[in-house]
């Protein structure tokens, strides 16, 4: 059994035990009394202990999630958890005596609190904060972390869209409190807090780094601090790769099969045609989601301009080449100077050639074509007026040979020779048509691999412009893969 003294101190135990657990809300209420009653505390003043010194507040962000990104307006959406501390010279208390409470929870509105702004806001109630209560330790430190949806201005630079990066600054400071009365610094030299950052389909972050800036403006004779955190972004390329430089690659390369297509088919100025039309749609699709600024071309759009102007060519080469294909001996005559350049030297440098014909020895043929083609002509013009000539000299010859004719003889000579000269004008006829034809035939010829030659050679200018406008642009981006 216990003895009487024992048993006393028992009982005074367990009393102290459920006085200390009964009245601990009653210490928190002296606390809150004691602070914000008895001290008379005034939540307009500056907590500092002399009016002529600033009150140093830390400033920093946590980026929790990139929302979106308008192009188009400028303007970035940002989910953000400001982090301010600050010491209030008036909210300091010894814990023993409130029964060791080292922190109260207050609303904003019961204690001083820095009026920290975002001043490049596009939000329409500027402030984009949830008020949430303010930690207050013992010492004096004050702690607010008010999470906030923040819309603020961002000026996109979009020279190297897709393939871009974006500085987006956020400018938070006092709208009231200049350098003498606040001073701002930033909790993190290195910038804000990612740690807690969430992935974002479209932009990969680089990094939010800070810079403290001491302005003065030309309304205030003062000096103001504010710090700027700036949202190093990087786009991903993976969707506008697929979705439009892919795309539009392809496109690009069609335009080629305008030089492989016959001339004949008649399909040629359509296919072309449609291939811009093509190419119109994916850069509206391009000008939607960039803003109308002429601060800057972006660098896919100088890539469809490039290849518009590249399709836009191999039209008008197109057209050149069904000019010359379809001339002929009735409305063109070939200058010797087409027969010689381009049937001649370029075909050679090109290495076309005639069906059956060696391409090194297709000047020299060309050369010999030129050379006798009047003389071909005016022999096959000779050759039959030489038989004409031979028939009737043979018939001049019956008369002349001294022998006597007679009547019936003569008559029936005379009919024989009205046949025969009959029948040389009709052979006549015939010649002179089969060398129309064959001249016509050769001049067409002639022409169609004139526009053979230059169909080819516009395919080779096309294929370069492509290929070299293609490397040169994304290859002058400055990251392709994000």
């Amino acid at each position: 059994m216990l003895d009487g003294t024992t048993t006393l101190l028992l009982i005074l135990g367990t009393l102290l035990i459920l006085v200390q657990d009964s009245s601990q809300g009653e210490n928190e209420r002296r606390l809150l009394r004691h602070l914000f009653e008895d001290t008379n505390y005034n939540n307009l003043e500056r907590p500092v202990a002399n009016e002529t010194h600033p009150v140093n507040v830390s400033l920093g962000i946590i980026l929790q999630q990139i929302i979106d990104v308008d192009e188009k307006n400028q303007i970035i959406h940002t989910n953000l958890w400001l982090q301010l501390l600050w010491y209030d010279v008036n909210l300091v208390w010894i814990p023993e005596d409130f029964g060791n409470v080292t922190a109260v929870r207050v609303p904003t509105k019961k204690i001083w609190r820095p009026d920290i702004l975002m001043y490049n806001s596009a939000d329409e109630k500027f402030d984009g904060t949830f008020h949430t209560n303010i930690i207050i330790s013992y010492d004096g430190k004050c702690l607010w972390v008010p999470p906030g949806m923040f819309k603020s201005t961002c000026q996109i630079d979009i020279t190297w869209f897709p393939f871009d990066d974006q500085k987006c600054d956020l400018k938070f400071g006092s709208w009231t409190h200049d350098g003498r009365l606040l001073n701002l610094v930033p909790d993190n030299a290195t910038g804000g807090d990612i740690t807690s950052f969430i992935r974002n389909g479209e932009w990969e972050l680089i990094g939010v780094p800070v810079r403290r800036n001491i302005l003065e403006y030309e309304c205030c004779p003062e000096f103001y601090i504010d710090l700027t955190f700036t949202i190093h972004m990087r786009r991903r390329t993976l969707y506008y790769g697929f979705n439009i430089i892919i795309p539009c690659v392809l496109i690009s390369s069609m335009s080629l099969l305008l030089f492989i297509l016959p001339p004949d088919a008649g399909e040629k100025i359509s296919l072309g045609v449609t291939i811009l039309l093509s190419l119109m749609v994916f850069l509206l699709l391009v000008a939607e989601t960039m803003p109308p600024t002429s601060d800057a071309l972006p660098l896919i759009g100088i890539y469809f301009a490039c290849i518009m102007f590249m399709c836009s060519l191999s039209v008008l080469f197109t057209v050149i080449v069904l000019n010359l294909h379809h001339r002929s001996s009735d409305n063109h005559s070939m200058p010797t100077w087409i027969r010689s350049l381009i049937c001649g030297w370029l075909a050679w440098v090109l290495r076309m050639s005639r069906p059956g014909q060696d391409p090194l020895s297709s000047r020299r043929v060309v050369a010999q074509r030129t050379r006798l083609y009047d003389v071909k002509l005016e022999e096959k013009s000779k050759s039959l007026m030489a038989n004409v000539l031979e028939m009737d000299d043979d018939i001049r010859m019956v008369h002349s040979n001294g022998l006597p004719i007679k009547v019936d003889d003569a008559v029936q000579l005379t009919g024989v020779r009205h046949d025969i000269i009959s029948i040389l004008k009709e052979l006549k006829k015939i010649t002179l048509k089969i060398k129309k034809d064959e001249e016509e035939t050769d001049i067409k010829n002639e022409w169609k691999f004139a526009a053979m030659v230059i169909d080819r050679l516009c395919f080779i200018i096309c294929v370069s412009l492509t290929v070299g406008s293609t490397a040169g642009i994304l290859g002058s981006a400055p990251h392709l893969l994000a």
